[in-house]
């Protein structure tokens, strides 16, 4: 990111930041929506739980080799596909009467959205240089977490104005207006010296590999843990992982370079990476369940909305404290600090019962709201500088890749335990409301277990060196919450 001073042009910045804002804020928004999308197309919520883990599923298989396609044959070309794919996503699932329809649209939107981030950054990357791109960078972060942070809320606000196909017919129509914008204002640019080879094979297998074990995830307590279909789904994953491994040490361009894996520091930070994004997401999905019910806190959808903002608040707040705390404990020691603060939070959180008002859960959804971003800001960084100047593409794919493979599966396994815990105490003889409560407390214990356990990675990132208040470390720090930002050591 050295070299001359050249400011982005403020075409390529509103395209690239516009686009960012509504694709995060799309994403954060929809887990609100989800109850009133159900009683419209009449499908049970758990059901429509694959319009969130199939959202990040897609989205791992294709945020790398979307970079790729536009490395290779034009990054504005492929930005404006994945324009155009948001916009027919967001017409299809507005449009929808039925749960395969929202399903099947979010699972494009998944391609749609890891696309327009991954162009949209290097668009941004190859329109600037020095101070410049500093600060282009640290726009779009803040457009990132500020749509974010904002989407539950306008979700919310839209669901009890609008409908819930306000948001897709808005969100449409802004994508719709970056295309002239585009067209007008972006140059055309790709790298001549990357291979023309596309890891499609790949892309593929990480859709083989993640999906049948979401499947089995949703279906497991229905299907039976020991059932022919649930172990079928396991055996597909497993054998799909193996194809993949062998996959990437053949091609000539793989999607993962296997020889990183052997760097500790870049290890733990993608692990790292991955439990963070696993615990939010699969948190603001119980919680904007469980925050809606009548036989929770029965909130209307803008209430619920409302009631994440402190959370991402937090999260917002604590980034410009990051850099110079892992800079004075250490990465690792910052990494340590912050997953046992979110370890806490969800304790506290699996102690909850059918008498909690919605204060209760403000000090702990606060704490583990800022323990995670304290340990997501080292990780983020670590997964980039740890490698040579060579490696830091492929490092950043790596741990973008982590991010949708941890909000997948955790969301999916937050949903099995909330569904199996209410379940069994329902008919155990407990109330609805002791019942959901139950479930929650059993989702917010297995994002305890998660936290906790990323503490066990000081270990890998020991050595990982921290730069002391760079420009680029504050701008990689404003987008930490949903894109690794490539950073070197100084």
């Amino acid at each position: 990111m050295a070299g001359p001073d050249r400011p982005a042009a403020r075409g390529v910045l509103a395209a690239a930041c516009i686009s960012a804002l509504v694709v995060n804020a799309n994403t954060s928004a929809v887990t609100i929506l989800l109850p009133s999308i159900s009683k419209d197309v009449d499908a049970p919520v758990a059901q429509l739980q694959w319009a969130v883990t199939g959202y990040s599923l897609v989205g791992a298989a294709v945020i790398v080799t979307s970079g790729a396609l536009g490395d290779v044959f034009g990054r504005r070309k492929v930005f404006l596909g994945g324009l155009a794919l948001f916009i027919a996503s967001c017409v299809l699932i507005a449009l929808s009467t039925g749960a395969a329809g929202v399903v099947g649209g979010r699972m494009i939107q998944g391609a749609a959205g890891a696309t327009i981030l991954a162009c949209g950054m290097s668009l941004l990357s190859v329109a600037s240089s020095g101070a410049g791109q500093m600060k282009a960078i640290t726009l779009w972060g803040a457009a990132s977490a500020g749509g974010g942070a904002l989407g539950p809320l306008v979700g919310g606000v839209l669901v009890d104005t609008t409908g819930w196909q306000g948001l897709f017919w808005i969100d449409a129509a802004i994508a719709l207006a970056c295309v002239p914008l585009t067209l007008r204002t972006v140059a055309e640019s790709s790298d001549p010296d990357k291979p023309r080879s596309i890891d499609y094979a790949g892309t593929v297998l990480v859709a083989l590999t993640l999906g049948p074990v979401i499947l089995a995830l949703s279906e497991g307590n229905d299907w039976g843990w020991a059932s022919a279909a649930t172990l079928g789904c396991l055996a597909v994953a497993v054998v799909s992982g193996f194809a993949f491994v062998r996959v990437e040490q053949r091609v000539k361009a793989p999607l993962v370079d296997l020889r990183l894996l052997r760097n500790r520091v870049l290890v733990g930070s993608t692990l790292a990476i991955l439990i963070v994004a696993g615990t939010i997401n699969g948190l603001m999905y119980v919680l904007s369940l469980y925050f809606q019910n009548p036989d929770g806190l029965g909130m209307s959808a803008f209430e619920a909305g409302l009631a994440t903002l402190p959370a991402a608040a937090a999260m917002i707040a604590i980034t410009p404290a990051i850099t110079p705390l892992a800079g004075k404990l250490g990465g690792a020691r910052a990494v340590v600090l912050g997953f046992g603060l979110a370890a806490i939070g969800f304790a506290v959180l699996a102690f909850v019962d059918a008498s909690w008002a919605y204060v209760a859960f403000l000090a702990p959804l606060v704490a583990l709201s800022i323990g995670l971003g304290i340990a997501n800001g080292p990780a983020s960084s670590g997964s980039t500088s740890s490698v040579s100047a060579e490696q830091v593409g492929q490092a950043s794919g790596i741990s973008n890749m982590a991010r949708y493979v941890g909000a997948a599966v955790a969301v999916a396994a937050v949903a099995m335990i909330n569904n199996a815990v209410a379940v069994n105490h329902k008919e155990a003889g407990d109330s609805a409301s002791e019942a959901l409560a139950a479930g929650l407390a059993g989702s917010a214990l297995l994002m305890a277990i998660l936290s906790a356990s990323g503490v066990l990675l000081v270990g890998l990132m020991r050595r990982q060196k921290i730069a002391r208040g760079r420009a680029v470390d504050r701008a990689a720090a404003a987008a930490i919450t949903v894109h690794t930002i490539p950073t070197q050591p100084a």
